[in-house]
């Protein structure tokens, strides 16, 4: 979109003018609530609601903002296009998902008393599949054509991959040490990733390379290669992948001529949902459904955040010039959040470059001023937290009433363990859990190898992330081990390919320096040397290092407070933040568990409390965001979507010192996230901790006891007695 256009939208008001709004009353001034009278789904609609409801067949345009009841408003709509006179058949409703679709469905149906029970609805995919299989022969497409899940196209593109020559490592190979990793060409499943976005956005591949998968961008070229034999096996063997329904729908709609007229002679009113979420693709597919212009859509242009997915915010800004004549209608009167929790919410997202002008009000009556709690690290920050959610637990708020929200999973590593200490019941929304991704659990297993020489459970694990090494030369390197008393040296010495030899060889190298140091490391110094050898490998593993080297940076952070790599060891593998619903502090009920989520995946979500960490530039916005304005914009959205999440209780935390990534205990000062300005601040609570605010070490076990000089017995033998193994031969080192 041009600048121009967007300057005009960004300063297009959806209301007269009138006098200064003051953000923490209940009733601002030239607000009528305007109630009509009581409906059957609820409570009247305000105003706005009503007006959005009612519109006439021109194209509508709902701004909602966040917790405005956006869906009472369309379940209204669907009701009011049937009462006067639209036939249910020739309703299509579009969401995001089934569930979604249907209950508006069921509402609509309950309000005007089952008239709207033939109604469509469902979510893009689902319409799109079902109008094909109606359509799709006549425009030679047969009709027993068989859509692929993820795992199928997966399948199907690992075949052109490999067929093309790119099932192996290309290019420069792996010298003398591991110096120079190969060249490796994307997995299949990011193969299909990238075709995925490609498809939805329309952007070049070589653009959405350099974006998301920058050390992939020299295989631009080859990866069309691919997607072209990709295409080519699927229209072959009459098969569809879910971008592919998609695709077919918006192709028939622009070029099918006949056909696409008839599927457009379907539909007398189209409603869509949450159009902020919507990419490229699906715009296409409603410009081309609805020439009648009969389209209502409902969003929140200030709650776009899945660009990482092909969302685009430019879908609801530009939805006025793509439909001519459409009528802005904004929902601000917000049924969640208290007055203070608003204010500083409006005041953040007003600095917004890129928006249309809302000011969201309530007439709930008082509330306090959200905090804005400045503590010394990360480990007051995990303590401030749990300390104030069990405060707050104990005056009546369940566990699930409160949540904290991250902006990516990584950083609520430190949480997690404290909360499994401290035996608080959980439930993590938006990836593994910390201790489960097998990234951590590799690097756990070089560490457990240095801590137990003889586990030959981390040995496979890490012999078999080493290139070259497959099941038969893992089996002849633990032998060797075996043979030679568990020395790391030992790798050396096994049967291996030329190509396998070097990763053996440095494998070794590293494991004897930190066994044989003159200075023992600590255990997050001795992270920090593994991850010399190990980040390559991650590299070379794993399509998305990006985050995965994130969560070791925090695994470096949090090994900093234990006294030993056998404290560190014990705490998490006796307490692993996977398993956290042991028992409740408090709780009534099994279900009662605190939330952590990532923004994205607490979105449509929320609770009495919400707790948002880390509120440091770097993360607000992310780092990776800089010289990006457009990723700049969507951060600062990010912020306000998490801060909209809470109803009662609102709680920024922000530390001074903050570790730099991969730079161990090395402390550096954070800066406070810039979205955070004076402005902002001044509708908050500034809260510091005193000096009174220790910071508690994260294991609170008393430290394993040391090993005696001479057993009393060998309960290694007792074990193997059960299943009737001889005793085992001492390991070196064992005092008998």
């Amino acid at each position: 979109m041009a600048d121009s256009e967007r300057a005009a939208l960004q300063v297009r008001s959806t209301r007269p003018p009138s006098a200064p709004v003051d953000p923490l009353s209940t009733n601002p001034a030239g607000r009528d609530p305007g109630q009509h009278e009581p409906q059957p789904d609820g409570p009247a609609l305000n105003a706005a609601q009503a007006a959005a409801a009612s519109h006439g067949d021109s194209p509508l345009l709902i701004v909602a903002g966040a917790g405005s009841g956006k869906t009472r408003t369309l379940v209204h709509r669907v009701a009011a296009l049937v009462d006067r006179g639209v036939r249910p058949d020739r309703i299509l409703l579009l969401t995001f998902t089934r569930r979604a679709a249907q209950e508006m469905l069921d509402r609509a149906e309950r309000l005007a008393g089952g008239s709207t029970k033939r109604a469509q609805g469902g979510t893009f995919h689902g319409t799109a599949h079902r109008i094909l299989r109606r359509y799709g022969p006549s425009a030679g497409l047969p009709r027993d054509f068989t859509i692929m899940d993820s795992a199928d196209a997966a399948d199907l593109m690992s075949l052109s991959r490999t067929s093309l020559g790119y099932g192996e490592p290309r290019g420069k190979q792996y010298g003398g040490a591991l110096e120079q990793p190969a060249r490796r060409f994307p997995k299949a499943e990011t193969c299909v990733t990238l075709y995925s976005r490609q498809v939805n956005t329309d952007r070049p591949v070589a653009e959405l390379l350099e974006e998301g998968w920058p050390h992939f961008l020299a295989w631009a070229g080859d990866l069309e290669q691919v997607f072209t034999d990709y295409v080519r096996r699927k229209t072959d063997a009459n098969l569809l992948d879910y971008d592919d329904l998609l695709l077919s729908l918006a192709l028939l709609l622009e070029q099918g001529g006949d056909v696409g007229d008839r599927i457009r002679g379907d539909y007398d009113h189209v409603l869509v949902d949450e159009y902020q979420d919507t990419n490229p693709l699906q715009a296409r597919i409603l410009r081309g459904l609805c020439h009648h212009g009969r389209i209502t859509v409902v969003g929140d242009d200030a709650q776009s955040i899945y660009a990482f997915r092909g969302a685009t915010i430019d879908n609801i800004m530009s939805f006025p010039s793509q439909f001519t004549g459409t009528s802005i209608v904004t929902l601000e009167q917000n049924y969640r959040s208290t007055a203070p929790i608003l204010a500083s919410s409006n005041t953040l997202i007003s600095r917004a470059t890129y928006r249309y002008t809302k000011q969201l009000w309530t007439e709930r009556a008082g509330g306090e001023a959200p905090w804005l709690v400045t503590v010394r690290d990360e480990r007051e920050q995990t303590r401030f937290i749990v300390d104030r959610l069990l405060e707050l637990h104990e005056e009546g708020t369940p566990l699930r009433e409160m949540a904290v929200l991250v902006r990516a999973g990584y950083l609520s590593a430190d949480l997690e363990i404290e909360l499994a200490n401290r035996r608080i019941p959980y439930e993590k929304w938006g990836g593994l859990k910390f201790l489960e991704a097998a990234h951590i659990k590799d690097m756990l297993a070089f560490l457990r190898v240095l801590e137990n020489p003889q586990d030959e459970v981390s040995w496979y694990r890490l012999l078999r992330l080493l290139p070259g090494v497959g099941d038969t030369t893992a089996r002849s390197a633990v032998e060797a081990l075996a043979a030679h008393g568990w020395q790391p040296l030992a790798l050396t010495s096994a049967r291996a390919s030329s190509r396998a030899t070097p990763g053996l060889r440095a494998l070794a190298a590293l494991l004897e320096g930190l066994r044989s140091a003159a200075t023992p490391a600590t255990t997050s110094q001795e992270i920090a040397l593994i991850r010399q050898l190990y980040d390559r490998l991650l590299k070379e593993t794993y399509d998305d290092p990006v985050p995965r080297l994130a969560d070791l940076d925090q695994l470096e952070i949090i090994a900093v407070s234990y006294a030993s790599r056998s404290d560190f060891l014990s705490a998490l593998a006796l307490e692993p933040p996977a398993a956290t619903q042991d028992l409740a502090v408090g709780g009534d009920d099994d279900s009662d568990a605190l939330i952590i989520s990532t923004i994205h995946s607490a979105k449509g979500r929320e609770w009495d409390a919400v707790f948002i960490p880390w509120t440091l530039d770097g993360v607000y916005p992310m780092a990776r965001s800089a010289g990006n304005d457009d990723s700049i914009e969507e951060e600062r959205r990010l912020l306000y979507v998490a801060m909209t999440r809470a109803r009662d209780h609102l709680c920024l935390v922000y530390p001074l010192q903050s570790y730099p990534s991969r730079m161990g205990a090395d402390f550096s000062y954070g800066q406070l996230s810039r979205f955070l300005d004076e402005g902002v601040r001044r509708t908050m609570q500034r809260i510091a901790l005193g000096p009174d605010g220790g910071v508690p070490s994260l294991l609170q076990n008393a430290p394993l006891p040391p090993r005696a000089e001479r057993p009393e017995v060998d309960l290694r033998a007792l074990l193997r007695g059960r299943v009737g193994l001889p005793p085992s031969k001492p390991a070196d080192g064992d005092n008998v």
